[in-house]
């Protein structure tokens, strides 16, 4: 199915306010980034984490409240379950045998007939959570990479560039999001493990959409030699339209369902793969084939 057959947008003219709308969107995300940074979940600060069952449910607004009073550091609190379940997250650095008998016993003592249980209890060390930051920050950097490489050898280095640049784009955008909206939502956008795997995504889902593009533009090269290299991108873009339109609104309507019924857990991944992939589709159109073309423009006159 094609939804646009012989379309002539001027995406190669308009280039320059693309350039202008990436620019005002990184400056905003680097500010926000060194300003107000990102919300470390204890994936990557170290912390506890405890699933609580409750008989009947809890307000969370009074749970939290209650440990607050109790618990150092820094304290989350979700409800589950139809309130009768609760997912709480502590910095408290005590035992962790100590801070659940707080947790249990505060819980108990403050919501009458709540008769609380632990259901599952997750630790990580601070030194472990060292450990986990490291290698989050080595794996986005080793899987760039790993695709300017790919692209080096599939293209040339011009596209890999290009490639590499846009995925930069759209993760420090996707990240400064987050950094803007923390705190701000009424869901959790804690960068942890599972967020770092929605990044991981996005990176894999924006370059597969480049390479389409990438591959047009080659394919284009040789049949349109006549033509000049701008109307070969412009060709190359708009013959590939539809398969973008197309693949982007159809993972779009399936990541937004995940997002609204997926549940508290999944809901800052499935945020993070709206912004990505909406992200990802304006980057392959305006950041990484318009770069091929600056590039290719520089070589040329610095050949004269």
């Amino acid at each position: 199915m094609r939804i646009f057959e012989n379309t002539k947008f001027r995406f190669i003219a308009s280039r320059k306010k693309g350039y202008i709308f990436s620019a005002i969107l990184l400056t905003i995300s680097i500010g926000s980034l060194f300003i107000h940074g990102l919300e470390l979940g204890i994936d990557f600060k170290g912390g506890r984490e405890f699933v609580i069952d409750t008989t009947d449910p809890l307000d969370v607004t009074a749970v939290r409240a209650e440990l607050g009073d109790i618990l150092d550091g820094s304290l989350e609190v979700k409800s589950y379950n139809n309130g009768e379940q609760m997912l709480i997250r502590t910095s408290d650095e005590e035992d962790v045998s100590v801070v659940q008998g707080k947790i249990l016993n505060t819980i108990g003592s403050s919501f009458e007939g709540s008769s609380p249980t632990v259901e599952s209890t997750y630790v990580v060390t601070a030194r472990f959570a060292e450990d986990l930051k490291r290698g989050a920050i080595y794996s986005i950097l080793g899987s760039l990479l790993v695709i300017f490489v790919y692209i080096l050898l599939r293209f040339e280095w011009r596209f890999g560039v290009g490639a590499v640049v846009a995925l930069f784009h759209d993760v420090t955008i996707t990240l400064g999001v987050f950094s803007i909206f923390h705190g701000l939502l009424g869901f959790s956008l804690q960068i942890d493990q599972t967020i770092i795997a929605g990044f991981l995504t996005i990176v894999g889902y924006s370059l597969n959409d480049t390479v389409v593009v990438f591959d047009r533009i080659r394919e284009y090269t040789g049949i349109f030699k006549s033509e000049s290299y701008d109307d070969v991108i412009n060709k190359s873009i708009n013959n590939t339209l539809s398969r973008t339109v197309i693949t982007s609104s159809t993972t779009l309507f399936v990541v937004v369902i995940l997002f609204i019924f997926g549940g508290e857990v999944l809901r800052g991944f499935a945020f993070a793969l709206i912004i990505g992939i909406a992200i990802g589709t304006y980057s392959s159109i305006f950041v990484a084939s318009p770069l091929v073309l600056e590039l290719r423009k520089r070589a040329a006159v610095v050949r004269r």
